[in-house]
């Protein structure tokens, strides 16, 4: 079975629906995921959007979320999940807006891609406060089991 990522908001390739941006309540999207590999320890979740801030001149990734130390039994995350209702365990990176949880696409101009990146892991990364994408990537650096992916895109005013 393929390790594979969902969400019942959006199709992969789709449209994000605004109430999940910034001209919405900016919650995070319902993700569901199956066929973990055999063998992971903990789970752990990016979302980013490399288009910034212009699709059409690109000049950096923007993170819009980190998650790590997910447990490998969990299969979903329900839309507009809070640090109180992460599944146990889950520790929360910093985005780029300098913050914990979820900020959800605010493009200022274009459509943008937004990447939602699941990784299995061989290990528990244990705490390290609140990572970045680039610690949490060299924390997991020769410990990918697997990798699950959804492209969502967004561009203001229009979905």
């Amino acid at each position: 079975m393929a390790f594979e990522l969902t969400s019942s908001d959006f199709q992969p390739g789709g449209a994000i629906p605004k109430e999940l941006t910034c001209e919405g309540t900016d919650r995070s999207p319902a993700l569901a995921w199956s066929g973990v590999p055999n063998g992971t320890k903990s789970l752990a979740l990016i979302v980013d959007d490399p288009d910034a801030p212009d699709p059409a001149a690109p000049r950096m990734t923007w993170v819009h979320w980190v998650l790590y130390d997910i447990p490998p039994g969990t299969t979903a995350l329900p839309g507009g999940v809070r640090k109180t209702s992460l599944p146990a365990g889950t520790h929360e990176g910093t985005n780029d807006w300098k913050q914990t949880g979820y900020r959800g696409p605010c493009p200022p101009v274009g459509r943008h891609r937004y990447f939602h990146k699941l990784y299995a892991l061989d290990v528990t990364l244990g705490e390290h406060g609140p990572v970045t994408k680039a610690a949490l990537e060299g924390l997991m650096k020769g410990h990918v089991l697997g990798q699950a992916e959804l492209m969502g895109t967004y561009q203001k005013g229009g979905g």
